[in-house]
């Protein structure tokens, strides 16, 4: 059974720093595709990074240079840290492998105050 744990968030000034953790109980961790994903009110989920296999990462155009994605893969976690934090990241945010599971966990709130 998948279990999806994010923590993390909170509430950060414009400008701060948050760094989100995503504690995974789930088999073959480490042939996985691995990615966050956030969720704006009023907004759809949103892709924001993954990361590959091999550590090759990927990132939404609006965090590219502010966040960094990274695993463990022994620990079976995927972490995010976010940088130069803006308002507009504010939103619910999840981790998952990709493709993603058909079930989300209950995702760490994220505001950023102007």
């Amino acid at each position: 059974q998948v279990q999806l744990v994010e923590s993390g968030g909170g509430l950060a000034p414009a400008g701060g720093s948050l760094r989100l953790s995503c504690v995974t109980s789930v088999n073959y961790f480490s042939l996985k595709t691995w990615a966050w994903y956030r969720q704006a009110p009023g907004k759809p989920r949103e892709l924001v990074a993954r990361i590959s296999t091999a550590g090759n990462t990927n990132y939404a155009e609006s965090v590219q240079g502010r966040f960094t994605i990274s695993r463990d893969d022994i620990k079976k976690r995927v972490d995010l840290q976010m940088d130069s934090l803006k308002p507009e990241d504010t939103a619910v945010y999840y981790c998952s492998a990709q493709p993603t599971y058909s079930a989300w966990g209950q995702g760490t709130q994220v505001t950023v105050s102007s």
